[in-house]
């Protein structure tokens, strides 16, 4: 899958090609050093048990056999093609996270929840 076939959104992936979203969750960092992953890592989780694109090769280890299911989960290496992109996402997420956060508090403040 080529670059410019996938766009990384705050809250979704999105396939160019077929229209199709994939719902996501994305974090940063907080990884020990025997995971090895670089600190600047961005996991990318897939919401509920929907999958992600194959051509960013997810993983999953779900094990139907012993009742173990896991989400689609993939790892973005700051060394990734698509890092440049998967950070935005993540800072508009962020972003919009913090705008939706003082609108709560503003409310609260406000007596209004």
């Amino acid at each position: 899958m080529a670059n410019s076939d996938l766009k990384f959104l705050k809250d979704a992936i999105k396939d160019i090609k077929t229209g199709k979203r994939h719902k996501v969750q994305y974090s940063q960092g907080g990884y020990t050093k025997q995971s090895g992953l670089p600190e600047k890592t961005i996991s990318i989780y897939a919401k509920g048990y929907g999958a992600l694109p194959k051509g960013l090769n997810p993983i999953n280890n779900t094990d139907s056999r012993i009742d173990y299911f896991e989400t689609d989960t993939i790892r973005i290496r700051p060394s990734n093609k698509h890092y440049k992109d998967v950070l935005g996402a993540l800072k508009k997420k962020e972003a919009f996270n913090q705008k939706m956060d003082a609108k709560r508090t503003a409310k609260l403040m406000r007596g209004i929840i």
